[in-house]
């Protein structure tokens, strides 16, 4: 006959300690709990991939989905499965993803995560960025969160939301952790090698940038098939918002680092405009996929095969009594072996910080140091203050070139444009967990948002005189 287990006897009591030490074991092998919940937001855009190429130790591998369903779901969802599937370093993504046109509702109800990834189409990117603060999650955007004005106002709301309930909003900023950007920032720093910035005119800046992207180009070794609405300026954004927002952001962070703006004060536009990049109806298809132009292109059109496109745009402003410039142009499709580049100059009192990126530098940026004097002092004075950057940044050196000297750098620090996400989410994680943004971050964000959407307001007006 087999023992009772009655309460209170040697069996009962043996029993009870078996099954305590077996779920105390059970429990030692569960892994930790991870604090971060990824929740994927109608991914539309290469960008929400890109944040996923690599694990991070703070977050958990299930990611939720929510989506409209289609094309731009599936290419999200096709990326994330190639980089799962990578023979080097594979990601270990899990995608849990709900479908349905009621997929915001579904997401704010739901309440699987902690953290908005939001990457995609922008028409309503300010208003889901502002419910979910309202709702209690976290934001981590893609740029541009606002592409206008009305746009600028909510997102005003969001930041007081973020700020009321204790909650993190921040935008992907990957261009400030190129490293001859991050190399043209420190040696500003040095009056030893740059003395001052100049502040400038409106037609000799003090400080300028240039960007040229372009539609067909290839994201992880693929060639990047773009949705249709991308090429909408009234889904995307114009380029004086889109891209724009990365060499606002510059300006800011390298003329005034670790310093606040206040864009209702610091900042004055003088001069702003926009021109549109013609696609033909073979290129678009080329892109997209997509064998004609969508009815929302219509007005866009000309002889049913040219469209029109207005995502350049260029912005001449006052900032702390410094005189920018910047601008951005798209082209259809780079020349062979050339891809998206960029030019910067900063002007200093002892020398001009340059960056160039064109067919002499094989394409690639490359940071120069021109100084402005033909000084003999300057050779020695330059070597004794380069010491700093190279203890900093080990393996930088300095080459003499034809104006001055150029900055040379190690392979290792020569990163391409997607590992750069993984150092924002970085960030990111650090100032969700330990609750450290840096003060100027979010008066900086509204200043550049200020800037880029109160430029397109001015390019409007102008081009409708």
């Amino acid at each position: 006959m087999k023992p009772l287990f009655i309460p209170g006897s040697i069996h009962f009591i043996a029993a009870v300690s078996t099954v305590l030490i077996l779920a105390s074991c059970n429990q030692s092998k569960m892994p930790a709990q991870k604090p971060v919940h990824l929740i994927t937001l109608d991914p539309g855009h290469f960008h929400a991939a890109l944040v996923q190429k690599s694990m991070y130790g703070d977050i958990d591998s299930t990611v939720y989905v929510y989506a409209p369903g289609g094309n731009d779901l599936s290419l999200h969802l096709d990326r994330i499965n190639s980089y799962n599937a990578r023979l080097e370093k594979p990601t270990k993504w899990k995608e849990e993803v709900y479908a349905g046109n009621d997929f915001f509702e579904r997401m704010l109800a739901e309440k699987k995560g902690n953290v908005v990834v939001l990457s995609g189409n922008n028409q309503k990117k300010t208003e889901y960025i502002l419910n979910s603060l309202k709702n209690g999650y976290n934001v981590f955007a893609d740029k541009p969160m606002a592409i206008d004005s009305k746009g600028f106002e909510k997102l005003k709301e969001a930041f007081e939301v973020a700020s009321n309930n204790k909650l993190l909003l921040y935008d992907i900023m990957t261009e400030r952790f190129e490293i001859t950007t991050i190399l043209q920032r420190e040696l500003a720093m040095s009056p030893g090698i740059f003395g001052e910035l100049e502040k400038g005119t409106h037609d000799n800046p003090a400080i300028t940038k240039e960007s040229v992207h372009h539609f067909y180009k290839y994201v992880s070794g693929n060639i990047l098939k773009r949705p249709a609405w991308f090429l909408d300026v009234s889904q995307q954004g114009e380029g004086i918002v889109d891209v724009m927002t990365h060499l606002v952001d510059l300006v800011q962070w390298e003329c005034f680092p670790d310093q606040a703006i206040d864009y209702t004060k610091d900042i004055d536009i003088s001069s702003a405009k926009r021109w549109a990049t013609d696609m033909s109806l073979s290129e678009f298809k080329e892109i997209t996929g997509i064998d004609s132009f969508p009815s929302y292109l219509a007005s866009n059109i000309s002889h049913d095969t040219l469209l029109h496109i207005s995502c350049n745009g260029e912005i001449n402003y006052n900032i702390r009594g410094i005189h920018a410039r910047t601008s951005v142009t798209w082209n259809y499709k780079a020349p062979e072996g050339t891809g998206d580049t960029h030019y910067s100059i900063m002007r200093g009192s002892r020398a001009n910080l340059v960056i160039r990126q064109g067919k002499e530098e094989n394409f690639q940026p490359v940071l120069y140091i021109e100084p402005i004097k033909d000084d003999s002092t300057y050779e020695s004075s330059i070597s004794a203050h380069f010491k700093k950057i190279s203890a900093k940044f080990p393996g930088v050196a300095l080459y003499k070139s034809a104006k001055g000297w150029s900055v040379k750098l190690p392979q290792n620090l020569a990163e391409g444009h997607e590992a750069h996400f993984a150092r924002v989410m970085k960030n990111f994680l650090e100032y969700l967990k330990n609750k450290n943004i840096p003060a100027w971050e979010v008066p900086n964000m509204l200043a550049k948002y200020y800037t880029t959407t109160k430029a397109l307001e001015i390019a409007l007006k102008d081009n409708n005189r």
